[in-house]
């Protein structure tokens, strides 16, 4: 594309921040407010439809909104992108220093099992139906990794916990070795990992005791448990990222997928819908992705719709099932170009403010 086009999409706004940012924020409240209001009344079939909204707005609080902020990409003052980021992460049960460090070596090697590790192919869409209860209702149990990044209630409190005590609790072995690996390498982001995962038990324990103290258990239930309810669109909007693509390859448009949503779908999710465009430009603000697409639309697959991603996956998983050497080959349209015709600009390269200094 126009370096001038490259340059403007790469900005980043203040405005634009608050309106993806705060505006989450404050749907959150909203639906929180929601459920204390028939929570108060004692009018149990709203409350827990509420409930149910509430999870589903707040389970894009872990994973995806830090996903965004841990870049400093969203708004322009960085001091903003810090605070957003542990908002959204302490009450969300989410550690931002393991994953910064995770999530610059799946940028750098994506889809390569020696660099990446957030994403070890085959992944496969999950119909088992205790599975889908959880998400529908309220996930206790599932792993780390099953449900977009996050795992349920009883593994997450472990983890926290284990952490805490500066160990690596996961009952994945794939998991844990990679988080050993990265506290290996990055031993200051792991410190800060241990006091991050500290603090989060102090806050959420601090909400009980406050709840115990005054009566009002509905305190953890919309501040702390939101995260492990109504886990459900988290999961299938996330899940198409990478599931079933190709490994090894050094080309975005065959190891990472696009779709398009509805602009609610799309605000919720921090317009990761876009994501092979994310991929290729890291460094671009998650609201300018769309037109970045517009931008390099001839050199791009048709984007799926999110049933399409579903269907495509499902076939994947069922040809894998026959064949587990199998992956899908992303076609790409006639008008693509296949090869390099400069080197990338460190602009181009960047993947925003996410590495920890020890892997800048």
């Amino acid at each position: 594309m126009p370096p001038e086009v490259f340059r403007a999409l790469s900005q980043r706004s203040d405005l634009k921040g608050w309106k993806q940012a705060g505006g989450h924020l404050a749907l959150f409240a909203a639906t929180g407010s929601l459920v204390w209001l028939f929570w108060a009344q004692g009018q149990w079939a709203a409350f827990a439809l509420a409930l149910f909204l509430h999870g589903t707005v707040g389970s894009f609080f872990s994973g995806t909104a830090p996903h965004e902020l841990g870049h400093g990409t969203v708004f322009r003052t960085k001091a903003l992108n810090k605070i957003f980021l542990y908002v959204f992460s302490l009450l969300s049960w989410w550690n931002p220093f393991d994953y910064a460090a995770s999530h610059t070596y799946h940028h750098r090697f994506t889809l390569h099992p020696e660099g990446d590790r957030e994403n070890l192919l085959p992944l496969h869409p999950n119909t088992d139906k205790v599975f889908l209860l959880q998400l529908f209702t309220i996930n206790l149990m599932t792993q780390p990794g099953r449900t977009f990044g996050k795992g349920g209630l009883i593994s997450t409190l472990r983890e926290t916990i284990l952490h805490a005590l500066g160990r690596v609790g996961s009952t994945d072995i794939a998991s844990n070795e990679w988080l050993e690996s990265l506290h290996k390498d990055q031993p200051d982001q792991h410190r800060r990992s241990v006091q991050w995962s500290r603090l989060l038990l102090v806050f959420h324990g601090g909400l009980l005791v406050l709840a115990w103290a005054t009566g009002l258990w509905i305190l953890p239930i919309v501040l702390s448990l939101f995260n492990f309810i109504g886990n459900w669109l988290g999961y299938f909007l996330g899940l198409p990222q990478h599931c079933g693509l190709r490994e090894n390859v050094p080309d975005f448009r065959k190891t990472v997928r696009s779709m398009r949503l509805h602009p609610v779908l799309e605000f919720l999710y921090w317009h990761m819908n876009w994501h092979t465009e994310h991929h290729m430009y890291a460094g671009v603000p998650c609201y300018n992705l769309k037109q970045l697409h517009q931008a390099v639309k001839d050199d791009m697959p048709e984007p799926r719709s999110l049933t399409g991603a579903w269907r495509e996956m499902l076939e994947i998983w069922e040809r894998q099932k026959r064949d587990p050497s199998y992956q899908f080959d992303t076609p790409l349209p006639t008008t693509a170009q296949t090869q390099r015709k400069r080197a990338a600009v460190a602009e181009e390269a960047s993947i925003g403010d996410l590495a920890p200094e020890g892997l800048r």
